[in-house]
């Protein structure tokens, strides 16, 4: 079975996903989750999106 589609999201998003979490500052990463920070969606990256589900 192909796989044709796998990722067709990000490349119709702005900047293919990509950008500048507001929690750890890095750049150039896929910021792709939506959370809820201090009454604000924001999207923010893989990584801190774990953090902070650990942290609960």
């Amino acid at each position: 079975m192909s796989k044709a589609h796998r990722g067709k999201g990000l490349v119709e998003a702005p900047a293919k996903g990509r950008g500048t979490c507001p929690i750890c500052k890095r750049e150039g990463i896929k910021v792709l989750y939506e959370q809820e920070i201090e009454g604000k969606k924001t999207k923010i990256c893989k990584i801190c999106k774990a953090t902070l589900a650990n942290k609960k």
